[in-house]
């Protein structure tokens, strides 16, 4: 079996339902914490190295409604870097538009909640930080193999 492969059952809409489950449970749990639960990334290649995980808060946009998502990341200096990798599904998640259209953001670690301004990285920008976002978490470089699509780095700076 290709490790590469991208498996069949991603295409299943529980697969799609279970993230988006999994994802509120995590938020909930983070934020009732202050991240001591759902704080860190324990599955796949983060089994044996926990990864960081923060709260994104976007404005939704068609909703205009607040929407918040649990995400791995990584500092570069004063800023967030967070990947819109989906787990390799075809597409960007809802939260990549969010930022798209509307970049000024909130973002929790533990209890630390701060605004930030979010920007799409540029190919050199994402060509720097994606080696380093494949030591954190492995399993990009497998979503990045499962789909067509480029995954997206998004750079979150303080306001």
């Amino acid at each position: 079996m290709d490790a590469n492969a991208r498996p069949a059952q991603l295409d299943s809409p529980i697969v799609a339902k279970f993230i988006k489950v999994g994802s509120r449970l995590n938020t909930r749990l983070y934020k009732l914490t202050r991240g001591k639960f759902g704080g860190t990334w324990r599955v796949g290649s983060a089994l044996r190295n926990p990864t960081p995980v923060c709260l994104l808060t976007t404005v939704g946009r068609k909703s205009g409604q607040e929407r918040t998502v649990p995400l791995l990341f990584m500092r570069d200096g004063d800023n967030i870097v967070v990947v819109a990798s989906q787990g390799g599904l075809p597409s960007n998640p809802a939260w990549y538009y969010n930022v798209r259209d509307e970049p000024s953001v909130r973002i929790q670690v533990g209890g630390d909640d701060r605004r930030y301004t979010a920007r799409i990285a540029n190919d050199a920008e994402r060509d720097r930080l994606w080696p380093q976002l494949v030591d954190l978490y492995a399993d990009f470089n497998t979503y990045a193999a499962w789909t067509d699509r480029k995954i997206p780095v998004v750079i979150c700076s303080p306001k």
